[in-house]
């Protein structure tokens, strides 16, 4: 609502300036929270931002990218907080002194997505690695997604457990978030690596079937890591602790738990302590 001025009595410039200024809690009451395509694609942010904001009036704005390119806005002192998906990339960042203390939040699992057809008969593969042996075996198309995300570091560490080192035309690294690789690989009757809360909120699977699954090696672990404030002082630390203990709380952990899609549960949390 604009606020009405009589002409016999102007307002101060200094009072008009304030009109056009929003007020500077609404600035300050607000995080940047760097975290993986994974948990956007899938719609888990839509359940645990707005219940969030309403326990404590925070905004978390979310820049999704891949685990990899989070790591960097974080570095950079670009984002308040992580919430990624590699555990051995996460541990390392705080060893080397960018994060202070790091959680784990919640898991799901990778799963792998290919044509109907089949045609590597990695449905009756015994292990996720046979799986994969097998797709590289009859050059079968595979879409990767090649950003560096904490998918594609699964899916690196899970070709070299299969002793495969994949490549030539049947190998495509696409550099593209998961939504975008699943596209893909529709658009291709190609296999991928997918988590599978992306999978099952994916709209466009045209010929792709879920294929692959339930393998100890597919776990995928989700951590939350606070950024030092030694190195970046000028961050949102207090309100990024607030989200992080939010997260790893009976509260947060409700919400993580109750997100479902097509009634299926997509994300499991870690038991608060």
């Amino acid at each position: 609502m604009h606020a009405r001025v009589r002409p016999f009595a102007p307002l101060p410039a200094l009072c008009l300036l304030s009109l056009a200024l929003p007020p500077l809690a609404a600035a300050d009451d607000s995080i940047t929270l760097a975290s993986t395509t994974s948990t956007e694609n899938s719609g888990l942010f839509g359940e645990l931002l707005p219940a969030f904001k309403a326990a404590t009036g925070i905004q978390v704005n979310v820049v999704a990218v891949g685990t990899g390119q989070a790591f960097e806005l974080a570095r950079r002192g670009d984002a308040d907080s992580l919430l990624v998906h590699d555990t051995a990339g996460e541990e390392a960042f705080v060893a080397e002194g960018y994060g202070t203390e790091r959680a784990d939040v919640m898991t799901n699992d990778f799963v792998i997505i290919g044509p109907g057809t089949d045609p590597a008969r990695i449905r009756d593969a015994g292990t996720v690695a046979d799986a994969l042996s097998r797709i590289a075996e009859a050059e079968a198309p595979f879409a990767s997604r090649g950003d560096d995300s904490g998918t594609h570091r699964a899916e690196q560490r899970l070709w070299e457990s299969a002793g495969v080192m994949p490549g030539g035309e049947w190998y495509r690294e696409l550099g593209s978030g998961m939504g975008p690789t699943l596209n893909t690989a529709a658009a291709m009757d190609a296999y991928t690596l997918a988590d599978r809360a992306t999978w099952v909120a994916f709209e466009n699977p045209q010929n792709l079937e879920l294929l692959f699954e339930g393998d100890e090696a597919l776990f995928n672990q989700y951590g939350s890591i606070l950024i030092s404030a030694e190195r970046h002082p000028h961050l949102q630390h207090d309100l990024a602790e607030q989200w992080h203990a939010w997260l790893i709380s009976e509260a947060g952990q409700q919400a993580i738990a109750d997100y479902t899609v097509n009634g299926q549960q997509l994300f499991f949390p870690n038991a608060a302590e």
